[in-house]
């Protein structure tokens, strides 16, 4: 025995079609059919066209970008400082300390260039002429003026640079090539200019 109230095989489309017909009004799908010309057509897909196309031009532009590095506008690692004579015995020179990063200090017999970077963890010391010694203010690192660390937890003396005499008759500095006490660099004549 079959069941003679079988409903009527439904189309997988008819479902959807019910729920536009609903959704657009009494018109359904049927009021869309012919309002849509070629004239009408064309401009919205220009304009899916050039969306598209500019979308892609973003993605370029970004992804062009990465081509090209970073440029970080440092000072020069070597620089002229003046004349030997300009430097007063015993005293420390900051002129350079913010631009260069370099303190130049004239002893009784030698000019030479220090580092102003502590070697605990990198701050930036300080010259305190009253007490004739660099304090660090992170951590209380404190070095003579020769650049000898005598207190605080720096491990080890500043770092000196390459220091020379130029053809002209002015002292130059050379931040490429350092100089380390520990590794009895100190004594290398480049580290510093004799003024005797």
């Amino acid at each position: 025995m079959t069941d003679s109230r079988q409903s009527p095989p439904t189309s997988p489309t008819a479902a959807p079609t019910r729920r536009a017909e609903n959704i657009l009004g009494a018109e359904g799908l049927s009021g869309l059919r012919g309002k849509t010309s070629r004239r009408g057509f064309f401009p919205w897909l220009g304009l899916a066209w050039v969306s598209i196309t500019a979308g892609f031009a973003m993605l370029a532009g970004v992804s062009l970008r990465f081509l090209f590095p970073n440029v970080l506008f440092e000072p020069p690692s070597t620089f002229k400082a003046g004349f030997p004579s300009e430097y007063e015995v015993g005293a420390v020179d900051e002129r350079f300390k913010s631009k260069f990063g370099v303190w130049i200090v004239r002893d009784e017999a030698t000019l030479f260039a220090l580092s102003t970077i502590c070697t605990h963890l990198g701050c930036t010391p300080n010259w305190l002429g009253g007490e004739q010694k660099f304090k660090c203010p992170c951590h209380g690192s404190g070095f003579y003026i020769d650049g000898m660390n005598f207190e605080g937890p720096a491990p080890r003396p500043l770092e000196r640079y390459k220091i020379y005499v130029a053809d002209d008759g002015q002292v130059v500095v050379d931040k490429n090539s350092k100089y380390q006490w520990e590794k009895g660099q100190w004594d290398n004549p480049e580290s510093f200019v004799s003024m005797a």
